[in-house]
């Protein structure tokens, strides 16, 4: 059963939620901070997930893959430390994003003893195991606290160059409170297809986008499009250059 976000806020619909869960519910799995949408939970989404669980034997898998990416005050929403979801949660986290290391495919996951031994049951069987030398090298790097804790000031500081450059163009900038994606509705430009625009910036602008239809599996357009900004500042202004000129 797939819960649909919507834009512009991408909130999750806690009635709608509720609704969806029936007898035969055995897991729910969450995102956050979420990818493509940029949106981060609160506490009051993860006391409003425990509520809807207790006492159900409901599992929770929770991609916290860029916990370290939260913008503007705000926190990450653990539910790893959350005093009642801790006990019933798998989370599945990366060093690929926290370390800047993706192409590796490296990840970790964290839960009860329980759980962990069925969760081996199945991953030693689809991955066994990380070449040795990579978790050698994570090991050590991991030392040095320094080299995570930066990353929400990191990524913040790209994220508003992202949106200052773009100021002055015709997409329309939604909300963006973590992760290193920026979401943009592009109606005053072209009345194409998500993905056929997607597919005309990158061919005829030079500059690559993901349109939103294709995290969605009834494929729903809904004008919005995916930026990332985990780039260097002049690949950036290159970037926002190009989409400045866009008018339609």
């Amino acid at each position: 059963v797939r819960m649909q976000l919507r834009a512009p806020d991408y909130r999750p619909d806690w009635a709608a939620v509720a609704a969806a869960i029936g007898p035969r519910t055995r897991m729910i799995m969450i995102n956050s901070p979420h990818n493509p949408t940029a949106t981060v939970w609160s506490a009051d989404d993860l006391a409003q997930l425990a509520a809807l669980t207790r006492d159900t034997g409901i599992i929770v898998v929770s991609d916290e893959v860029y916990e370290h990416i939260v913008f503007d005050g705000g926190a990450h929403q653990s539910c790893a430390a959350h005093p009642e979801l801790a006990a019933r949660s798998v989370v599945v986290s990366s060093f690929g994003k926290t370390y800047h290391i993706t192409g590796w495919k490296v990840g970790y996951v964290v839960a009860p003893r329980e759980l962990m031994s069925e969760f081996r049951k199945v991953h030693q069987f689809n991955v066994f195991t990380v070449n040795t030398p990579v978790q050698l090298a994570l090991a050590d790097y991991m030392s040095d606290a320094g080299r995570y804790l930066h990353l929400s000031s990191f990524y913040r500081d790209k994220r508003d160059h992202f949106r200052a450059a773009l100021a002055g163009s015709r997409f329309e900038l939604l909300s963006s409170h973590g992760t290193y994606f920026q979401l943009a509705r592009y109606g005053a430009i072209s009345a194409r297809p998500d993905t056929a625009f997607c597919e005309w910036l990158t061919r005829e602008v030079g500059v690559a986008a993901i349109p939103v239809s294709a995290f969605f599996a009834d494929g729903r357009d809904e004008g919005v499009i995916r930026f990332c900004f985990a780039k260097n500042e002049a690949t950036l202004d290159a970037a926002c250059e190009r989409l400045l000129r866009l008018h339609r």
